[in-house]
């Protein structure tokens, strides 16, 4: 396609920004318009991309070049292959249910969408683009809005919003500090001084072809992981996470659990597996590792909690652990299964934060113990529970289950003891799932909440977006799948090369 379709999705939030600074505070309704018009835009054209993504001739498709800063060997680049164009529509979606869950925000309306819409667009440049200087840029902008709008439009319910975006800040800053340690010491690294590129595909090659020293991509990748895995939220660097959600207005948890963390496990893989590969496999069993911790340590806590959103937070770090065991694999299979979890997760988690939204701004209250009975009151919100919890459970005919399954069977190739432990996690998933649902959905009827509203028709678009997408992936999970695939396979030599590679267990 001739159309810049990829820039096009990237600047539609931005266009969006634009208009919004143009209007009054006063038009609050007409803010809330232009930010859905936006996003749907945004939707249209990643789901057009995503529908002309030609799977069976893979590679990056949808390529756009320009100058940008020739001296540092940086462009603007952009291009989508089959581990970002699935990506790439998660954000248009996460980010267009995001608005619409935002639907009664009345508190600086006008400032609150701007920032919604920036974080979103910031997400966007990261998934598509090309060059690594471009990636870092993108990667990094998402860290101040996040910090404004949760202290602006947070919640205090069990910690202040000020200490929940703080915390948050001060992980992910020191984590990018690393990271960008890591990302600069592989530019210097890469090539000789005067031929040094930030052009991820060149990069990459040097990479498979032994440029950079082994011991300098252990160095090197270790910082990258310290960064990255922060964002991923993956054990023990995950403390953030949970104030992080329990302090976030809806649209943005929504986004920080079904985007943000996605954006430290996609940079694992794309910067990380593959510029240092080396590195990658010398650090992969001890990142398994962690990730196994996070699986059951998270889903341990998971079954103290009484506050639904510290509930789903904890939940969203365990379920990040099977992405990242999946990643640490460095195996075709469990590669599929990770990317195709990033998805299912990122729709999984948004539809629970989006759901518990409604209920906190009409109950005021997110105390499972209080919430008893609600699907007598709101049936429709019941409904997105259900969908979310069952996918949480991995349960076949959602795209959970083909997306989990796929991690299983190519950690039992690479980690069989690994393996056991996380599909344990399943069965406590199941335990604080299904106890949630029927103590705040289905036991007695209290009268107390009889007045409540159901999801009205703004609140019922992410509803039926989300769970949508849960089943209709769920039952043709070859359409994604196939589309994955074709971004993995191509890495077979890659990981072949490094299969024999030392690793932190075999020393160098």
């Amino acid at each position: 396609m001739s159309l810049p379709i990829l820039s096009l999705i990237l600047f539609a939030p931005i266009v969006g920004v634009a208009v919004i600074l143009c209007l009054p505070q006063t038009a609050g309704r007409m803010i809330k318009m232009v930010a859905g018009g936006a996003m749907w835009i945004c939707f249209a054209l990643s789901a057009i991309m995503f529908m002309n993504y030609d799977w069976r001739t893979g590679g990056v498709q949808f390529t756009e070049i320009a100058a940008w800063l020739p001296d540092a060997g940086a462009s603007y680049h952009l291009g989508v292959d089959g581990i970002s164009a699935p990506l790439t529509l998660l954000m248009s979606v996460v980010g267009l249910s995001g608005v619409y869950s935002s639907w009664r925000i009345d508190k600086r309306i006008k400032e609150y969408f701007v920032l919604f819409l920036l974080l979103v667009a910031g997400v966007a440049g990261a998934f598509v683009a090309r060059d690594l200087l471009l990636f870092l840029l993108f990667y990094e902008v998402v860290v101040i809005p996040m910090y404004i709008l949760i202290v602006v439009w947070g919640s205090t319910k069990r910690v202040t919003k000020e200490y929940a975006g703080m915390k948050l800040v001060v992980y992910l800053l020191i984590g990018s500090g690393f990271m960008l340690a890591g990302v600069f010491s592989l530019y210097v690294l890469a090539n000789p001084a005067g031929q040094r590129t930030f052009d991820m595909a060149a990069l990459a090659a040097q990479g498979l072809n032994g440029a950079i020293a082994p011991e300098d991509q252990i160095v090197s990748f270790f910082l990258m992981m310290l960064g990255f895995a922060t964002l991923a939220s993956m054990w023990p660097f995950h403390y953030w996470s949970p104030d992080g959600h329990a302090g976030a207005p809806t649209a943005v948890s929504m986004v920080h659990a079904g985007l943000l963390k996605k954006l430290g496990a996609y940079g694992l893989l794309r910067v990380g597996l593959l510029m240092v590969p080396v590195g990658f496999k010398f650090w992969a069993p001890m990142m398994a590792a962690f990730a196994t911790v996070s699986v059951i340590y998270a889903a341990f806590i998971c079954l103290t909690q009484s506050d639904l959103k510290y509930m789903v937070g904890f939940s969203s770090v365990s379920h990040m652990g099977y992405i990242v065991i999946g990643i640490a694999t460095a195996d075709v299979i469990g590669l599929n299964g990770a990317v195709a979890n990033m998805f299912a997760h990122g729709i999984m988690t948004a539809l629970f934060f989006s759901m518990i939204g409604h209920v906190y701004n009409t109950a005021h209250t997110r105390d499972i113990k209080d919430l008893g009975g609600l699907a007598h009151q709101m049936p429709k919100a019941a409904v997105g529970f259900m969908i979310a919890g069952m996918a949480s459970l991995g349960l076949p005919g959602l795209l959970s289950f083909i997306a989990e399954f796929t991690i299983f069977t190519g950690t039992f190739e690479t980690y069989p003891a690994v393996a056991v432990v996380a599909i344990s996690g399943i069965i406590l998933t199941a335990l604080y799932v299904l106890r949630a649902l029927a103590d705040a959905l289905f036991g007695p009827r209290l009268a107390k909440w009889d007045s409540l509203p159901d999801l009205k028709l703004p609140e019922m678009v992410p509803l039926v977006l989300l769970s949508a997408f849960l089943i209709f992936f769920g039952f043709f999970p070859s359409l994604l799948m196939d589309v994955i695939n074709s971004g993995i396979e191509p890495m077979t030599p890659l990981l072949a090369k490094i299969k024999t590679a030392a690793t932190l267990w075999g020393g160098l």
